[in-house]
């Protein structure tokens, strides 16, 4: 799904999300609880990878949400390629996530206003810190001498800057490996679609146990 696009799928709360919820609560000690990492496709075809920080799930939705500057390489490969794989790993219970699916990115010229209410919303949920870095000079450009560029700036808290985009993953296959047990245990989600025989999945999801 790319930008400008909406799911149509109706929404049902994924049976993998339990699992995911349990483990955030578990782990909410562990600041590194928060990132994980998310593998992209480059537009010349190569792997990218870059540890992000989880800003909730989208409501009414299985869509996990993160933010990130629209003047990054990040738009412009899932624009072109929006396939991409998060890898989240949680050291209070050694627990793995690997959810695979689409991306989808809420820019400042957006049409759709409720997802324009969204963006305005991770905007302002962030620390003042963390916004000024979006005000920051171009990123991955030759760094100047003077530091001056990177001067604290006076910026609004509620609207957010026009390179400020909400990003959205659309997981369509998840992996949950749980380390703790001997053997592991280790089960895959695939979403199948909607309109699936009863007792065939959750809400067009099918649940796996599988050898880790």
């Amino acid at each position: 799904m790319t930008k400008g696009m909406t799911d149509s799928r109706p929404f049902v709360l994924a049976p993998w999300r339990s699992q995911l919820a349990r483990a955030l609560h578990r782990n909410r000690s562990k600041p590194e609880s928060r990132y994980f990492q998310l593998a992209t496709v480059t537009t010349e075809g190569r792997p990218a990878n870059s540890t992000v920080v989880f800003r909730g799930f989208a409501e009414a939705s299985n869509q996990i949400q993160m933010v990130t500057d629209g003047r990054s390489d990040k738009l412009g490969q899932l624009q072109a390629n929006p396939w991409a794989e998060a890898c989240w790993y949680f050291t209070q219970t050694r627990e793995q996530f690997r959810l695979t699916g689409h991306l989808s990115v809420i820019t400042a010229d957006h049409p759709e206003v409720q997802a324009q209410d969204d963006r305005r919303l991770a905007w302002q949920k962030l620390s003042d810190g963390a916004r000024q870095q979006f005000h920051w000079p171009q990123p991955k450009a030759k760094r100047q001498e003077d530091g001056e560029p990177f001067a604290v700036a006076d910026l609004d808290p509620v609207q957010p800057l026009d390179n400020f985009c909400l990003v959205r993953l659309d997981p369509l296959a998840v992996d949950h490996l749980d380390l703790r047990g001997d053997p592991q245990n280790r089960t895959r989600y695939v979403y199948q679609g909607p309109g699936q025989e009863q007792g065939q999945g959750d809400g067009g999801w099918d649940a796996i146990a599988v050898n880790p």
